[in-house]
């Protein structure tokens, strides 16, 4: 798998598990939809990132890593809570992220490798 692939895959996670948790909620809030932000600004990334644009690849790792320090409080809060559905809906989201930022990482590396 390659980084703009894992960004893609990350973004449209980040987009439908939020939106699930937005929607299914009793009382949502407009907080549950941060991470589907996130998941519509990597999606605006995603042809920099395929095309290689050094730019807008640094943009949407940082993004990405963002975002799963931002996933990390929701976290705590559904395990407070015992919240089984949520857990998981924010532990998917956060190992998606984690997944895009070793990809991203990866390539960054190999990039630097072939430019040697």
């Amino acid at each position: 798998m390659n980084a703009h692939t894992a960004s893609l895959i990350n973004a449209v996670l980040l987009i439908a598990l939020s939106a699930w948790g937005y929607f299914s909620s009793q009382a949502p809030s407009m907080t549950a939809l941060i991470p589907a932000l996130f998941g519509v600004l990597l999606l605006l990334c995603y042809p920099g990132v395929k095309a290689q644009n050094k730019i807008v690849a640094h943009v949407a790792v940082v993004l990405t890593v963002v975002i799963v320090v931002a996933l990390i409080m929701p976290l705590q809060a559904a395990i407070g809570r015992s919240d089984g559905t949520a857990m998981a809906r924010i532990g998917i989201m956060l190992i998606s992220s984690l997944f895009a930022v070793v990809f991203f990482v990866k390539s960054f590396i190999d990039a630097r490798r072939a430019k040697a």
